[in-house]
């Protein structure tokens, strides 16, 4: 089987540059490398001239639109039958395209998703983001493992679908954030079969300081109001879990000016935080940064999703967006 593997750019050609370098080490090599610079003002070109005789490689560059229309301008110029999408801040496991390969072979889906982990070089704070993403703690397990607790929806740093499907729902949608989760939800409306390839995980480094995860996790929970309009039962009871931390943390603070015993609820939380990621990671400077992450994801995620909530479902506003300008920084 072989594979086009689409990567959406955005100034980042340092970290496109450990991408490639990454792909350059697959085992297997049935692939081609299509790169699609989404109107940067950082261009990677020279960075993606090293490869060229390396890899079977396209680069072409295009006026800024988002990660979701960059990819479709990707797809058009896959010249296999399944597609591949990383986001260009991933690192690829050298095993990962005989990983895929070999599962497909055996049991094909019209579509499938990985795992992201960390690397030991990672900064304390790209592995602090880490763990809160992944932490059953912050997200309720809804990302990245087979016993989420919602039906497993693929994410576009690390998915791969059939050229056939992908094209049967015309790509990506316009959405400028949520737009994988739309994409996923789509793939599932229409009966196509999704999986999860434990195997296949990416080094995923995500964003390197907490203000931009901040903007990231923000810009999620006006999402999933986004995707909740467009997709009525996509809503589950796990994703109002922020909303209601921030509510309750928001309380414990009031409360705690009459009763101070109260701050101990979010001193507990933090704790665990703090021992759960010790264990994990086995660094006392990532735990400590743990907390920190997982308080950001859960305000950022809860008070954009509250933000959104209140604009679209009561003032019954249109699509409501933040940081657009800035969605990849």
């Amino acid at each position: 089987m072989f594979f086009s593997i689409i990567i959406p750019l955005y100034n980042r050609p340092e970290e496109v540059n450990e991408l490639l370098m990454s792909l350059c080490e697959q085992t297997d090599k049935r692939f081609e490398v299509i790169i699609v610079e989404d109107g940067s003002t950082r261009r990677s070109n020279i960075v993606v001239e090293k490869y060229c005789d390396r890899l079977d490689l396209t680069y072409f560059e295009k006026p800024n639109s988002g990660p979701g229309l960059t990819r479709n301008a990707g797809a058009m110029r896959a010249k296999y039958d399944y597609l591949i999408f990383f986001d260009s801040d991933c690192i690829i496991p050298p095993h990962y395209i005989e990983t895929v390969s070999g599962f497909l072979g055996e049991h094909f889906a019209d579509a499938y998703g990985g795992p992201d982990a960390a690397l030991p070089s990672f900064t304390p704070i790209q592995k602090a983001i880490n763990y809160s993403m992944t932490s059953f703690l912050t997200t309720g397990g809804i990302r990245g493992g087979r016993r989420s607790m919602e039906k497993f929806n693929p994410r576009s740093f690390n998915l791969g679908v059939s050229k056939k499907a992908f094209d049967m729902l015309g790509g990506y949608g316009t959405m400028r954030f949520g737009e994988d989760i739309d994409f996923s939800l789509r793939l599932l409306e229409k009966d196509f079969n999704t999986t999860l390839i434990p195997g296949a995980y990416v080094y995923h480094k995500r964003r390197s300081t907490f203000a931009q995860f901040f903007k990231q996790v923000y810009n999620s929970g006006i999402a999933r109001i986004n995707l909740h309009l467009t997709h009525p039962r996509s809503l589950k009871a796990v994703h109002l879990l922020p909303s209601v931390f921030v509510v309750g943390i928001a309380f414990c603070f009031l409360l705690s000016l009459f009763y101070p015993p109260f701050l101990f609820i979010p001193l507990f939380y933090s704790l665990l935080v703090f021992i759960d990621s010790f264990i994990k990671n086995n660094s006392f400077g990532v735990a400590a940064y743990s907390i920190i992450a997982a308080w950001i994801q859960l305000t950022g995620y809860g008070t954009g999703f509250l933000s959104a909530a209140w604009k679209r479902l009561i003032l019954k506003k249109r699509e409501f967006r933040a940081f657009e300008k800035n969605f990849y920084d």
